[in-house]
Formats: structure tokens, sequence, C-alpha cells
């Protein structure tokens, strides 16, 4: 049945259905039914409260991105996961279908990636941020004098396979973590991944590191237990001395450390 049909229906029957992947994926599926659907193998649970604002599609570049609102539930999207970031990023597809016959018609209605989340009381919004997005990025990058690459990426091309370390962790102090037997500076700019623990799967920037712990720019997001396994990746400034001297790397550094920039057009004679 086509969506006229269905909408000519004398009692239309119609649900909405999101399946959401997060980074690390794990998948689940909500629909605004008042009960369980089954569809190809993934169990949509009934979540009522969950709408998507109005959805608008056309040749243009206007109105693909949408917006979700729904209620916080410990067994679907809770507070604690929402809150430590595991549903940023996460792929996000919102579907139509018949709760009488689920499956039978199957319409897609956005599909994206989860953006920007707002949370007021027990209720929370997140930003659908659709593929159009990507027209908005520079066509061509800027100039700069530091490094446009990640360390590692295709660009870099930095081989990350022996700059990767798993460490346990003796403890946690704020965003001190306590780790022995590092090279001081060598994880600054870098990332720490929780392997263990209630923060297990969430990825953290690393400010600074000496010879016996890290700085994270934010405190974890779970308590800590001493002994918690976690991955350490180094870091990179960006600089271009860091870039030749450390990793030898010269030839890949993506920026412009010799271009006047311009602070050269304020210059004047004596100055």
């Amino acid at each position: 049945m086509s969506m006229i049909e269905a909408l000519e229906q004398p009692l239309v029957t119609l649900a909405f259905c999101w399946r959401i992947e997060r980074r690390d994926g794990v998948t689940i599926g909500l629909t605004s039914h008042d009960r369980d659907l089954v569809i190809g193998g993934l169990t949509y649970r009934a979540a009522p409260g969950m709408t998507p604002s109005a959805i608008r599609s056309g040749i243009g570049l206007e109105g693909e991105d949408s917006d979700l609102a729904g209620a916080l539930s410990s067994d679907a999207i809770s507070e604690a996961d929402l809150m430590a970031g595991r549903w940023d990023g996460a792929a996000l597809e919102l579907w139509l279908t018949h709760w009488e016959a689920p499956g039978d018609l199957w319409l897609s209605l956005a599909r994206g990636e989860i953006g920007a989340v707002a949370r007021k009381g027990a209720a929370f919004s997140a930003e659908l941020i659709g593929a159009a997005a990507v027209m908005g990025a520079a066509v061509a990058p800027s100039t700069s004098p530091d490094c446009r690459a990640s360390l590692g990426d295709r660009a870099c091309r930095v081989d990350l396979a022996g700059r990767r370390r798993v460490v346990a962790v003796a403890g946690v102090e704020g965003a001190e973590v306590a780790v022995t037997g590092l090279v001081a500076g060598h994880y600054a700019f870098g990332t720490l991944r929780w392997l263990g623990g209630a923060n297990a799967g969430l990825v953290q920037a690393v400010v600074d590191n000496g010879a016996d712990g890290v700085t994270l720019a934010d405190p974890p997001a779970f308590a800590v237990m001493a002994g918690t396994l976690a991955l350490l990746t180094e870091g990179c400034d960006r600089q271009m001395a860091t870039c030749a001297g450390r990793f030898g790397n010269g030839v890949n550094f993506r920026g412009e450390p010799y271009l006047p920039g311009m602070d050269l057009l304020t210059r004047y004679p004596g100055a």
C-alpha cells in the first residue's frame, strides 16, 4: 500500500519508527505506537512520547534537517548516557509504517545523524543532521600556520599502531587520571578511550600528560574504579617542528607555517 492509499483509508493506522545506531554499535528501535513492533528482526519499543518535528522535502537544500523530541527512559535513552555523549553522532533513520501490519508500508522520511542534544526536565530533544549539511562544508581549506590534518588520518599518514597503549588507571581526581610509565607530553592533544567500567566506550580528549598521569579536557562522566583499563592514543600539537622532529612526517604537513599572516599588514617602519 502506498502512502496516498494509506491516508485515504477510513481509519489511518500509521506509526513512526526510529532506528538509532550509536557509534559503538548499540542499536535500538523506537516507535510512536503504544505497543512494541518487530520489523526486520529489530524490536521497535513503544515510545508514544517520541515525536518528530515537521519534515519537508524538495529539490532545494532548505528543510533537510529535522528534530525529534521524547521522554527519557532507563531502558531506551537514559539521562546518564545522553549527558555522557554516548548518543552523539549516532546514525538515525525515521520511517513510517502501519502498526496493524508492521513493515508492509516502510516509507523512509528522514535519515542522518544526531547533532545537538538539549535536555529539559524529564524530556529531551535532538537535532537530526541530514546529508545536506555536507554542502555547508568549505570546498577548499583555508591556509593556516598549524597542520589541518588529524594525527593518523589519511592526510597525515602517521601509523598509530605503535602509538597506542593500554593502561591501568590507578585513580581519578577530577580531570586528573593517574597512570604510570608515560613519556611526558606525548599524549597531549591525544585521546583516552575507556575500555571498562561505567565509562566503557567513551572517548575523552587529553589536554596534557606527565610521567605519572594525564589531564583530560573534562572529568569522566561516571566514577572510575582503580584498575580500570583505558586506551591512550598519542596526540600532536600540529606544529611543523613537532611533525618533522618527533614524527619525521614533515613531507605530509598540512599547513603553511612560512606563509606571511595578517600581522604583516600591520607592521610599520621601526616596529
